[in-house]
């Protein structure tokens, strides 16, 4: 659950007070979950503490972690990843394909840590929080939203402080995003999928090693919009580097 106002660590906070911000970046980086004692990272908070670095590094510590990493890249449709490093990171849905395409090739590209860094470092990051606000959910605002149904995406996002987001594997925005929808829409096949109405993308994959044989090393997937998800999870399985998605109709 993403806390919903900003907490900010100052020159002249206590250490209570340095507790306070390490317990809501756990809460809103690691997506509300109980954390243990032994899960701890006693050695950023340490760092924190004594101020060797700031809550921004501290948020890209965590989010590098482990606990992080086994919870969200590990078990999650790739998709749910990219949401929710989203929403956990710069406190926001994705807006449109465009945003959910670029983090997808770049994690295949470049790796975990990259995709990581690419919103810690980003313009929108540092405007937002700076080096010492923890980030929090902006969703519900208009500055992070330039299109409306980035406001009603955040909704399929955060279901409520009782949520645990590691409990939810599949994407929730999917379809909305690919569809430009503003709410979570799931089709039913006799009247959407196959009907024409429902959106489809090309996946552009270099070096895939299922299927037929391949005479070059380029391949061109050309999926619906709901069945996205299940392709990607096809190809990270194998050698394949996705190259581009983009939307075809």
């Amino acid at each position: 659950m993403a806390s919903l106002t900003a907490i900010e660590l100052w020159p002249t906070s206590s250490l209570e007070d340095v507790q306070v911000v390490i317990r809501a970046v756990y809460k809103q980086v690691l997506g509300n979950p109980h954390v243990m004692d032994s899960e701890r990272l006693t050695t950023l908070e340490s760092q924190l503490c004594d101020r060797s670095i700031s809550v921004r590094e501290f948020v890209r510590g965590v989010a590098k972690s482990t606990f992080y990493r086994s919870r969200y890249f590990e078990s999650c449709a790739p998709y749910r990843f990219v949401e929710l490093n989203f929403f956990h990171l710069l406190g926001r849905a994705p807006q449109d394909q465009r945003e959910i395409s670029e983090h997808i090739v770049r994690c295949v590209a470049e790796g975990y840590d990259a995709e990581i860094d690419s919103y810690i470092d980003s313009s929108e990051y540092q405007a937002a929080f700076g080096e010492n606000v923890v980030p929090y959910d902006r969703g519900k605002s208009s500055e992070a939203n330039p299109k409306q149904v980035g406001y009603n995406h955040i909704f399929a996002l955060d279901r409520g402080p009782a949520q645990i987001d590691s409990a939810v594997k599949a994407s929730q925005l999917v379809y909305a995003v690919a569809t430009n929808s503003a709410t979570a829409i799931k089709p039913a096949s006799a009247t959407v999928i196959g009907s024409g109405t429902e959106k489809r993308f090309k996946i552009v994959v270099s070096g895939a090693k299922f299927d037929s044989p391949r005479r070059v090393s380029t391949t061109e997937y050309i999926v619906s919009a709901s069945k996205m998800t299940p392709q990607i999870q096809r190809i990270n399985r194998t050698s394949g580097k996705i190259v581009s998605i983009t939307e075809i109709s």
